[in-house]
């Protein structure tokens, strides 16, 4: 259609007034544009494309009536007439040009609507009064007819000012009739294409008119019953229910009666019996029984009980046995509705029978989460009806499981009944459940039963708790004792806390980093002060951050470290006990002996891996109140967040298998939207997280700039990096198995390594490499230059790797060039530790080199205003981690994140793909390094393969 659209296209001002001018052949009407402020048409208007020999937009004068003083009159005005296809796109179009004439816009509201009905096939054969071919729009739906007749409400009089001919007094067209001519004129023209002689024959497919004086008895029969002024319905009569007798003593299950309407005037409406019979002919017109009989024919094609309405003797009412009403009740109603007939139901029938799958505890449970966990009754799970929303009673249930017909009688009303619901009235019982397993079913709103995932509703009690659960969080005011001023989202965060714990449920805070997750618990802590002391679990670089902070926080709160060869848990009052994860391992006996009034998992990823010894030893130790502390729940995949909430609230997520099959599959592959709701809607509850984006927190933080500095590999990185892909891609592509995943993490360690520098690839000493030049390596010169700039600002920085060999490369080369600086890695000493961090934050040291496992959790190093990540980790979440050390509550100045990465390399390519991964974290995190061994040699080549830049 491009080619001859452009042929075609006229140019038509849409302030113009639209009008149809009807013609004896529908398709020869015409649509007029005119001015009806009686001007002339403006230049250009009528215009088209060169391409067009024989312009179709035709000049004219066009004779209208406009008001005049308190009256009207006739009189010509300029115009420019189109044929229908013409006009067409020029009235669609108007519907979304704001300067479009009222009239012009409703025209094209016809034509839309005249579009529809050809898309949907509504045309009928016919001929024109003179026994010309015609095409015209129907049949026309009671939607269709009530659409028609709202666009010509709203037609303004410009629309239809074209008075009809005649003398007399001035009239104009009836704008529902002169509508309904054009999308007769439409349905007339747009069928008539090369295509048409082999669908509907030659007489219908050619555009000039065709006298067919043989055919009006064939077009009469067509159209008939269709669209000839008349319709039929069904209007079901229940109140014969059972009472109809079939002549051999069986009892029938109800009647319908059968009505014909007239489409000219809706209040006319008689039962098919009396048309049949002659006595609506007046009503109807003397061809309504034809048409009607036409129609039952027609609707008994879909519905063959109608065939009883076209013999001698029509019934008054339609006696259905049970199969036909169930028939009706079901599809043969919507079949019946598309071919034109209308089922009516009784005002009293009743569609809205539903069915839950309803978890009820038992008569007098507890409403707080202690009872109810503490309890070990088991929970009934059974089906629930309810008609209107209302619930069925048990009776009624009785009586709808007895049932063996398509409606039953229910609370004074017919109730349509779905056989499947049946079957659950008979079978209501679906089994027991436990306290978690019936809170899972509560806060997720569903449940399997069968395989099939279904509605779920708590009731009393359960509903109880899930309500208090999900009603929202209300700030608590801060308890006494604490010598600190807590913001509003640690207030929160406080409240949220001592709700669950006073439930006897666990939570987890995952707040990020540096947001004042340690200050939150102290108050928590404070305000469950029971005499029972609480022990914390944290690595062993945090225990003397939880000590400074509690002895400010909470003066006279005890705290002691149970760690060293000299620990102890006697003479315990209460207070803090703080301890590493590799002493609670070891020490679980002891610890589980002890009773605590909490339990709290500091950087809780360390034991995200349920089957470690850790982990397993964590669980030993009893506790009324579990609280995981994490920036991170997710660093890798979603078993990791099972295993937090496991140990906070054991069996809240069921199993880790059916856990997996559940939910984590299809959440990871990102198949389910279902699912990732249903999983948000289970855990929401147990863990509170918190963003330094969010609206709430933004404002008490100042800025942070990421900047990634492209970094060009020297002349000996770049040998070295081309020699490695070489070698090892050929030993990778004749490598299968454990062996091939083997061989590419070391070509990826390799890879990395060799783009820091090549002293840390070819294991050079780190202090004789330190004293050769930084050109060795584009990242070391690149963080010299960065290095200066801010230590002449006096500025303070971090500097991240992952490689303990680059940070003390690092260290010795800043060195020797004078800058002070100090190395903090996984074997540093925990005392020394402290005391490098308070060097730092006194800034009597403005540079601290830190390895990134070690030290990229827990420290507070607000002192810098620089973070420099040397090189990059796969998984985004731990590098903002380490960048937490510095950009977290207490932080007063910009802080300015550096990311150094070596341009056309490996590390270039997981830039990107960590920028994407990073946008998906909060759903899902991939496996890191793992995940790149299963790619094909293709795939691994294109990563590792060193792109120059041109």
């Amino acid at each position: 259609m491009g080619d001859e659209a452009v042929k075609t296209e006229t140019a038509v001002p849409m302030r113009l007034a639209a009008v149809f001018l009807p013609a004896p052949v529908p398709r020869q009407g015409r649509v007029a544009f005119w001015d009806p402020d009686g001007g002339p048409l403006p230049p250009g208007a009528g215009s088209v494309s060169p391409a067009e020999n024989t312009p179709s937009a035709e000049p004219t004068e066009l004779t209208v009536v406009r008001p005049h003083g308190s009256g009207a009159r006739r009189g010509t005005v300029p115009a420019l007439t189109l044929p229908i296809a013409e006009a067409l796109p020029l009235l669609a179009g108007a519907r979304h040009d704001r300067a479009a004439h009222p009239a012009t816009t409703c025209w094209g509201a016809a034509a839309l609507h005249a579009l529809r009905l050809v898309a949907r096939g509504r045309l009928l054969p016919g001929l024109t009064p003179e026994g010309h071919d015609a095409w015209r729009a129907g049949p026309l739906d009671p939607d269709d007819i009530a659409h028609l007749r709202a666009v010509a409400a709203a037609l303004p009089y410009e629309g239809h000012a074209v008075p009809l001919p005649g003398k007399g007094p001035l009239r104009l067209p009836d704008p529902e009739a002169l509508m309904r001519s054009f999308l007769d004129a439409v349905a007339d023209t747009l069928p008539r294409t090369p295509a048409a002689p082999h669908t509907s024959g030659k007489p219908f497919a050619a555009g000039e008119p065709q006298r067919l004086p043989g055919a009006h008895d064939w077009a009469a029969e067509v159209a008939a019953g269709m669209d000839a002024g008349v319709r039929i319905s069904l209007r079901l009569d229940l109140s014969a229910y059972q009472l109809f007798d079939d002549g051999e003593g069986a009892l029938r299950a109800g009647a319908a009666v059968v009505q014909v309407h007239s489409l000219a005037d809706p209040t006319l409406v008689v039962d098919a019996a009396a048309l049949w019979a002659g006595d609506a002919d007046t009503a109807f017109g003397p061809r309504a029984r034809v048409d009607a009989a036409l129609a039952v024919r027609r609707a008994a094609r879909v519905w063959p009980p109608l065939d009883r309405l076209s013999g001698q003797d029509v019934p008054d009412v339609l006696a259905l046995s049970e199969e036909e009403l169930s028939d009706l009740l079901g599809i043969a109603a919507t079949r019946l509705g598309a071919a034109g007939v209308a089922v009516h139901w009784p005002r009293d029938l009743a569609h809205d029978l539903s069915a839950a799958a309803v978890v009820r505890p038992a008569p007098g449970s507890a409403t707080d989460g202690t009872g109810f966990f503490e309890s070990e009754e088991l929970l009934q799970f059974r089906w629930q009806l309810a008609l209107g929303g209302d619930p069925l009673t048990e009776a009624e249930m009785d009586a709808l499981a007895e049932a063996h017909r398509p409606v039953v009688r229910l609370r004074d009303q017919w109730v349509l009944v779905d056989p499947a619901l049946v079957r659950k009235a008979r079978k209501r019982e679906l089994g027991l459940l436990d306290p978690v397993d019936a809170l899972s079913v509560a806060l997720t709103g569903t449940a399997e039963v069968d395989g099939e995932t279904v509605e779920a509703v708590p009731v009393g009690a359960l509903a109880t708790l899930r309500d208090r659960l999900t009603a929202g969080i209300t700030p608590v005011e801060p308890p006494p004792g604490l010598q600190a001023r807590l913001r509003d989202y640690q207030l929160r965060g406080l409240a949220w806390l001592d709700l669950m714990t006073s439930l006897g449920l666990g939570g987890c805070l995952a707040d990020d980093m540096g947001l004042g997750k340690t200050i939150t618990v102290i108050a928590l802590h404070l305000r469950r002060e029971r005499g029972e002391p609480t022990l914390v679990v944290c690595p062993a670089s945090l225990m003397g951050n939880w000590q400074r902070e509690i002895t400010r926080f909470a003066p006279g709160v005890p705290v002691r470290r149970f760690h060293g060869p000299d620990r102890t848990l006697e003479d315990l009052d209460g207070g803090f006990v703080l301890t590493t994860y590799g002493t609670m391992r070891s020490a679980a006996p002891r610890l589980a002996q002890q009773t605590w009034g909490m339990v709290v998992a500091d950087e809780a990823q360390h034991v995200k891996n349920p089957y470690s010894a850790t982990a397993k030893a964590l669980r030993t130790i009893p506790s009324p109140a579990r609280v995981a502390l994490t920036g991170t729940p997710v660093e890798n995949n979603l078993s990791e967040l099972w295993a937090l909430l496991d140990w906070t609230t054991p069996g809240l997520l069921g199993p880790l298998k059916s856990f997996r099959a559940r939910h984590a599959r299809a959440v990871e592959n990102g198949e389910d939207e279902e699912a990732i709701a249903r999983l948000a809607r289970l855990i929401r509850p147990f863990l509170l997280r918190r963003k330094k984006s969010d609206p709430g927190i933004v404002p008490e933080l100042p800025p942070k700039t990421e900047t990634d500095h492209p970094v060009p590999l020297t002349r000996e990185q770049a040998s070295l990096y081309e020699a490695v892909v070489r070698e090892s891609m050929l030993a990778i592509e004749t490598t299968e198995g454990i062996a091939r995943r083997g061989l590419v993490l070391k070509l990826l360690t390799s890879l990395k390594q060799i783009c820091n520098h090549p002293a840390l690839f070819l294991k050079e000493d780190a202090r004789a490499a330190a004293l050769g030049p930084s050109a060795r390596s584009g990242k070391l010169a690149l963080l010299d230059e960065l290095l200066d700039t801010l230590l002449a600002e006096d500025g303070s920085a971090l500097v991240f790797t992952q490689y303990v060999g680059m940070a003390r490369l690092i260290t010795a080369h800043l060195a020797e060039r004078a800058v002070p600086v100090e190395l903090l890695h996984g074997g540093t000493p925990v005392a020394e530790r402290e005391h490098m961090v308070d060097r730092f934050q006194s800034g009597a040291t403005p540079i601290l080199v830190l390895s990134l496992k070690a030290a990229g959790t827990g420290l507070n190093l607000t002192r810098a205003g620089h973070v420099v990540h040397f090189d990059r980790w796969w998984n985004p979440a731990v590098e903002e981690q380490a960048t937490d050390r510095a950009y977290r509550i207490g932080q007063t100045q910009p802080v300015q994140v550096h990311r150094l990465i070596t341009e056309g390399t490996v590390e270039d390519r997981i830039a990107e793909m960590l920028e994407a991964k990073r946008a998906l974290a909060d759903a899902i995190l991939g496996s890191g390094e793992a995940s790149l061994t299963e790619l094909t040699d293709r795939e691994l080549s294109d990563l590792v393969s060193l792109r120059r830049s041109s």
